[in-house]
Formats: C-alpha cells, sequence, structure tokens
C-alpha cells in the first residue's frame, strides 16, 4: 500500500488554551514565543522558505541558523528560524552575497539591536536623573527666601573731559573757569 505525502505546509492552529484575539502585553509576549517555539520539521520549514532542506543543514554547520532540537533530536524550526532563512535567501540571491557576508551582516544587525537597546536603557536613565533634578531645582526654589539674581558687573561711563577752558562771569568781580563736560 503507498503511503500519499501531503506537501502543502503544515501550519499549526492554536491549541484550546491559546486565547485568540486578546491585547496588551501578556498577548505579545504569548505572540512572542509562540515565534520563537520550534514547531516545524525541517521538510516544512524548508518549503515555506523555498529551499531545500540539505541548504538548512548546510546553514546550521555555518552557525547562520540554529533550530531548536526535539527530544529525540529533531531539527524543530520557529516562524523566526523561517523569516532568518527568507532573509539569508534574499542577502544571497538578491543582493550576491556569500554566507561570510550573511554571517556579517548578522553580526552588525545584532550589534544594532544591542545598541538600541543600550540606548533606550541610557535614554530612560537620562529622563529619571532629569526629572530628579528638577524636582530637586523645585524644592531648593521654594526653600530659598531671596531671589537669586544674577550678577553683572557694573558698567562705569567714563565722559572725557574737554581740556579747553570755558570761561563764566559770575559777577563783575569774579571769573571762574570750569571745563565744558559736553562730549
Amino acid at each position: 500500500m503507498s503511503r500519499r505525502r501531503n506537501t502543502q505546509p503544515r501550519h499549526k492552529a492554536p491549541s484550546t488554551g491559546e486565547a485568540v484575539g486578546r491585547g496588551g502585553a501578556s498577548a505579545r509576549r504569548d505572540g512572542a514565543a509562540r515565534r520563537k517555539r520550534g514547531v516545524y520539521m525541517i521538510s516544512v520549514a524548508a518549503e515555506l522558505a523555498g529551499m531545500h532542506p540539505q541548504t538548512l543543514r548546510i546553514y546550521e554547520a555555518r552557525g547562520l541558523i540554529r533550530p531548536q532540537r526535539s527530544p529525540k533530536g529533531t531539527r524543530l524550526y520557529s516562524d523566526e528560524d523561517v523569516e532568518r532563512l527568507r532573509r539569508i535567501q534574499q542577502l544571497t540571491t538578491e543582493l550576491g552575497m556569500n554566507l561570510a557576508g550573511v554571517e556579517k551582516v548578522f553580526e552588525l544587525e545584532a550589534e544594532i539591536e544591542r545598541l538600541q537597546a543600550r540606548l533606550r536603557a541610557l535614554e530612560r536613565k537620562a529622563a529619571a536623573v532629569e526629572a530628579e533634578l528638577r524636582a530637586e531645582l523645585e524644592r531648593v526654589r521654594r526653600a530659598t527666601s531671596v531671589a537669586i539674581v544674577p550678577y553683572r558687573q557694573p558698567v562705569l561711563d567714563i565722559v572725557p573731559v574737554r581740556e579747553s577752558p570755558v570761561t563764566v562771569r559770575v559777577d563783575r568781580t569774579y571769573t571762574v573757569d570750569i571745563y565744558n563736560e559736553e562730549t
């Protein structure tokens, strides 16, 4: 008796314990965990990615992909693994990269992700420190009763004195010489 092989990819339906259509952080965590869980055997993953199963074994040997293993040692590929396989195929076929180039691209993408995560953490920390400083500044402002005025050095306006004397008669008997203060 010959068995007819189903060539259609198998898709995993949600189990009865999984809620469909949940929102919020728990749904995102569940979705992320589901995307990382190995559910496809090598033949199905190869078909989903449009590759030969032997190509997946080569990529695994090169360290480009790391499928999970069942208790009996069967390779199990997740949705993330299939997306990574498609990305490898895009880089090699459309962009003409070799596998060493693909490895470097993945290393650089991982480094970018690490740096972006660090940047987000530093931005959160800076925002917390800024809020703390603003609160402390406001506390100090309220605690002081004297207004803080910025110090400015006084400007001395020096007017040059005219060298020629001016004669003014006060009465007929006295003559007074004064200097004109005009500029």
